[in-house]
């Protein structure tokens, strides 16, 4: 009796310790979150670089590059046969490839509407160099530029002139 009248007694001069005592417990047994909130779970899937077979042209299909964008999924591609095409991202590659102006292009030409294509896929700048060396790019193409309007580099109508005669030193 005396070791449970000391126990009762511990119990009434501290009432709530054996709670306390039980949630510490538990939060030692927690694990520690090292991945931060809701947003770090999404943005979790896609940080590895897969590394993906170059996927060549077959009959129906052309290689392009985005001249601009259009908005709601479309954009002007400039394919490598000669023809200035309206083109849609497929639905498999709407907000998870981002197609930007510049970018090569794989475009699926449709039988019925040759002005209008679907993109399938967007090269990156590697693959896209890849592309040149086997040859299936024009040698004329540029890879990395994004100032691209009608198939030339924009200046958009800046000119500097060397002999106009500016004295730093005087201003």
């Amino acid at each position: 009796q005396a070791i449970l009248g000391q126990e009762a007694a511990e119990v009434l001069l501290a009432p709530g310790t054996s709670k306390s005592n039980s949630t510490r417990n538990a939060l030692e047994d927690m694990p520690k979150n090292k991945l931060g909130g809701n947003k770090a779970k999404r943005a979790k899937g896609g940080q590895e670089k897969a590394k993906k077979e170059l996927e060549f042209k077959e009959d129906g299909q052309e290689y392009g590059q985005v001249l601009k964008m259009l908005g709601n999924g479309r954009c002007d591609v400039s394919c490598f046969d000669g023809t200035k095409r309206l083109c849609h991202i497929r639905g498999k590659m709407r907000k998870k490839v981002w197609v930007n102006q510049g970018d090569i292009v794989l475009v699926s030409l449709r039988d019925f509407q040759d002005e209008k294509g679907d993109i399938i896929v967007k090269y990156t700048p590697e693959e896209a160099r890849n592309l040149k060396t086997y040859g299936e790019l024009p040698d004329g193409v540029k890879i990395n530029e994004t100032d691209i309007v009608d198939g030339e580099l924009s200046d958009d109508g800046v000119e500097f002139d060397d002999q106009a005669g500016v004295d730093l030193d005087a201003i």
